[in-house]
């Protein structure tokens, strides 16, 4: 049988690039608007996409007078797509540094029987001092603090799913019992980071527990990803720099048994330096740049950005422009087959399972991948024709978490 590849839309307002919402057919009022990305939302499911993703952070990104800054809460959107799709996977970004194990828990727990058992928790530990001043910290948590966080987060949000049994609902009328209590169990996790009691006030949900995703490629993010991702995003430009990725991740969880002032301004904010240092029509001056041991934050994307720049000896501009479009991710343009033929060197080379598929510009971007590349990945055997489940675990390949934990009851 053919291997099938995966497909997921990450949208983003009205597409991925910095001017899409100045264009005629962009709604520049779209990044608030519910109509909009459901109507996204049923383009996907239309192409039987595996999923839809949305990324998140807990700060104003970018300068509202440029583009369409702020974004809609994802977990609330995610409730508002489940009601008007039926199969497509809803994978959200939630912080483990700025949310608390129970509340977000609970919030997952929800989207998965709200969706009958489609939704995804993007895992992400959340960079930036602009962020940590939004919750009362003066400067963002160390790198490996942040991540040791993220660990013992997801180890209390395993545990609160777990902590109602599969069969611990019972409705029986006739006897008056609504649930079996000695299937409701406390978790007393007392731990470095937190302390829950639990159990969670949801039952377990027709998926268990939400896909779990992470998009962290630092040494830290790709040893967290080994323990506990099931799904891994992650940018890379070229074929062997996502070979590599890919055969280092899996082998790591198989050893754990599993404007350009404007434009400059940003990315002189991403390096650390004064912009009147970045030159336009000179090259990047790497001499300038921290190492990357020195950045708290999103330390991959810094190093992927450097190495771009090196690699083709761009200039500061070019580099700008190159980021425009995807913020690092790799962009490629070319007709539906050339699209196709791309995706598939990619997916046959070793270099990944999926792709997240980022248009520049929304709608009309995902409604050409769906239309024109979509049938040329299924005429060659590389995509499913008909969902085959109902799950988004189902759709992933992943099989349904047991309930591992054995606690006391309440």
């Amino acid at each position: 049988m053919t291997r099938k590849m995966h497909l997921n839309a990450f949208l983003m307002g009205v597409g991925h690039h910095e001017a899409s919402w100045r264009l005629p057919e962009s709604d520049p009022y779209a990044s608030w608007d519910v109509k909009h990305f459901q109507e996204l939302a049923r383009i996907a499911e239309r192409g039987k996409l595996d999923s839809i993703f949305f990324a998140d952070s807990p700060v104003l990104q970018g300068h509202p007078g440029r583009r369409p800054a702020g974004k809609l809460e994802p977990t609330v959107l995610l409730t508002a797509l489940a009601v008007v799709t039926e199969r497509i996977g809803l994978i959200a970004t939630a912080s483990t540094s700025y949310n608390e194990p129970y509340n977000l828990a609970r919030r997952f727990a929800s989207i998965d029987h709200v969706s009958g058992g489609r939704a995804g928790w993007n895992i992400v530990t959340t960079a930036g001092a602009d962020a940590a001043r939004n919750f009362g910290l003066d400067d963002v948590p160390a790198h490996r603090d942040r991540y040791e966080r993220a660990a013992e987060f997801v180890e209390v949000a395993t545990k609160l799913w777990d902590s109602w049994a599969d069969d611990a609902v019972l409705g029986d009328k006739e006897a008056g019992v609504h649930a079996d209590a000695g299937k409701v169990r406390a978790i007393n996790h007392h731990g470095r980071y937190f302390r829950v009691d639990g159990p969670l006030n949801v039952p377990r949900s027709p998926q268990g527990y939400s896909l779990l995703v992470q998009a962290g490629s630092s040494q830290d993010g790709r040893e967290f990803a080994a323990r506990w991702a099931e799904a891994v995003f992650t940018a890379q430009q070229t074929l062997t720099e996502g070979q590599t990725f890919y055969q280092d991740l899996k082998r790591r969880t198989a050893e754990l048994g599993r404007d350009p002032e404007y434009a400059r301004r940003q990315l002189a904010e991403r390096f650390g330096l004064d912009p009147e240092l970045l030159r336009l029509d000179e090259p990047l001056p790497v001499e300038l740049l921290p190492a990357e041991d020195e950045i708290e934050g999103a330390k991959s994307r810094f190093t992927l950005i450097v190495d771009l720049a090196k690699r083709e000896n761009l200039t500061v501009r070019q580099l700008i422009g190159r980021l425009g479009g995807g913020r690092g991710h790799r962009t490629f343009t070319g007709t539906p087959v050339q699209v196709a033929d791309a995706i598939e060197e990619w997916f046959d080379g070793g270099a990944a399972d999926g792709f997240n598929i980022m248009p520049a510009v929304l709608p009309s971007g995902l409604v050409a991948f769906v239309d024109k590349v979509v049938p040329i990945l299924r005429e060659r055997g590389r995509f499913r024709t008909e969902y085959t489940g109902t799950t988004l675990r189902d759709h992933y390949g992943l099989t349904r978490p047991a309930n591992s934990l054995e606690l006391s009851p309440v």
